[in-house]
């Protein structure tokens, strides 16, 4: 029981952390039509960011803000000097956004090396916290991280549900065409869509770099399953990131402890089943 407990609690939180990355993917690509292949990248550059301006300060707190506005603006420089010149082109942003991770993964490789880094959580959170179940104490930072995903879900939600701009961008995803015959400034839109993604796969990669570490190659590991979650979930569905997030880092952990030898074959094939009973994933709408 202690290590199903133990599994299940590692599940969660780890669920928690793909849908701080995938829902920045997800929104970007329900209302912009962008896949866009440099979303770990940017979760990559978070991480590293974080590690720097935690170990420059001692301040956990500035580096998870610092990091994440600093990805934000990098994320709007992409979209704005790059992407906005051809948008509509799906070849040619699949491309730019392919070479674009390659340039940073490079960058970040050249700076930092090829060792990895952990940011230093602050003492008030480093610790562990007993549940009162089996008699298990568990990591904070987990607890925090499965915590600020809960947050930013329901702030997200309010977002799309309860505000102008939430309004527009649902209206986008439905009828980009409508929303542009309105008037409303559709470029201003995607500009702030795309940071807003971009700040989560920043805050992601601060909070992922805390909890486990970061490492060359995270990029494309979380860019990966970041497709694997929205594929499951339904491409441009806040609510079915969240599912799919849960689903994976579940299934994930289940298999890790249980037949660690099919853990990555069971996670694909978990995807192959949704995309055969419902082909555009489980909170997904047909097109």
């Amino acid at each position: 029981m202690r290590e199903f407990i133990v599994t299940t609690l590692n599940g969660l939180t780890l669920g928690g952390l793909y849908f701080l990355v995938a829902t920045g993917f997800t929104l970007v690509f329900g209302l912009m039509r962008i896949v866009n292949l440099a979303h770990g990248s940017l979760y990559l550059s978070g991480a590293y960011l974080g590690w720097s301006i935690g170990n420059a300060t001692g301040n956990w707190l500035l580096a998870v803000i610092g990091a994440a506005l600093c990805v934000a603006a990098a994320g709007l420089l992409l979209q704005q000097g790059l992407l906005r010149r051809i948008q509509g082109q799906d070849l040619r942003e699949a491309l730019v956004t392919i070479g674009v991770s390659i340039v940073v993964a490079d960058l970040l490789l050249a700076f930092y090396g090829g060792q990895n880094y952990e940011i230093a959580a602050p003492d008030i959170i480093s610790g562990g916290t007993y549940l009162g179940i089996a008699g298990l104490t568990y990591p904070t930072i987990r607890l925090l991280t499965l915590g600020i995903a809960l947050l930013v879900g329901i702030a997200l939600w309010f977002l799309l549900r309860h505000t102008r701009l939430g309004m527009i961008i649902r209206a986008g995803i439905d009828d980009r065409a409508m929303v542009s015959a309105a008037g409303i400034n559709v470029q201003l839109v995607f500009a702030i869509v795309f940071a807003l993604g971009a700040l989560l796969a920043g805050l992601a990669g601060v909070i992922g770099a805390t909890n486990l570490s970061v490492q060359p190659g995270d990029d494309s590991l979380y860019l990966l399953y970041s497709l694997t979650v929205v594929i499951i979930g339904g491409m441009g569905s806040v609510g079915g990131a969240a599912i799919g997030a849960l689903l994976v880092g579940l299934v994930q952990q289940y298999g890790l402890a249980y037949i660690p030898t099919y853990s990555v074959l069971i996670t694909f094939a978990m995807m192959i089943l949704v995309l055969a009973i419902r082909p555009q994933g489980i909170a997904g709408r047909r097109a």
